[in-house]
């Protein structure tokens, strides 16, 4: 299948006509108006600095159904850690520059570009981009960022500075999001660190359909606050 350059005009393909490579299409541009309506028809923008702006729909696609969440025993005790605290959306650009920063095996630099970087900011701004944050003794050592529209949430990228402390922030984000009445957590492309809380991999068919009926949801805007304990 080709892989389609994108006009000024603010449209994509369908979905389903992805390159195998998981590349729908190419160009375009990272305004908050392009982004929202990638995100809502199950594509994201995915590239390196010096490449054009490439935008994916993998399948299969990665995902996790809140009610779905697993928490090992070991998991368990670090959030019975009552050193560790969560917050929502107080450092936001301080999580996604932490997640550029932070090494990660077999990748050689980072693709939150600064392009990307201002673009998820302003997405923040406007209320439609969150972090998590958790702290230890009010320094930030982990957390995770990502965006939200309807009743999915679409997660970017995490970082940890000490033991567990994303996982531990994920959790809060997930029992949070259930709370709330979120149906879908895509995570885009398989980990195993994610595999390990509950996620799973499913036909790119069943997430478009699934995430067609989050779209009908309101969506809860920013800045959020954690609820529950």
């Amino acid at each position: 299948m080709p892989i389609y350059a994108l006009p000024e005009e603010h449209v994509f393909p369908d979905p389903a006509l992805t390159d195998e490579s998981g590349i729908l299409a190419i160009g375009g541009d990272l305004s908050p108006r392009r982004l929202l309506l990638a995100y809502s028809m199950g594509i994201f923008p995915w590239y390196s600095e010096g490449q054009p702006i490439l935008w994916h729909s993998p399948d299969p696609r990665f995902v996790l159904v809140p009610e779905q969440l697993n928490i090992s025993r070991s998991l368990r005790r670090s959030l019975r850690n009552t050193d560790y605290q969560c917050r929502m959306d107080e450092a936001f650009e301080d999580v996604i520059t932490q997640c550029a920063r932070v090494p990660r095996p077999g990748q050689d630099g980072t693709w939150i570009t600064q392009d990307m970087h201002e673009a998820y900011v302003t997405l923040h701004e406007l209320g439609f981009a969150h972090s998590v944050e958790t702290y230890l003794d009010d320094e930030l050592v982990g957390g995770l960022y990502g965006v939200a529209l309807g009743s999915a949430f679409f997660g970017e990228s995490m970082f940890a500075l000490r033991s567990d402390a994303s996982k531990v922030a994920f959790v809060r984000l997930v029992q949070q999001l259930q709370e709330w009445g979120f149906e879908l957590i895509d995570s885009q492309v398989y980990t195993q660190h994610v595999e390990r809380l509950g996620a799973r991999e499913i036909p790119r068919d069943d997430y478009l359909q699934r995430l067609r009926q989050c779209m009908g949801r309101p969506t809860r805007t920013g800045p959020w606050k954690i609820n529950s304990p």
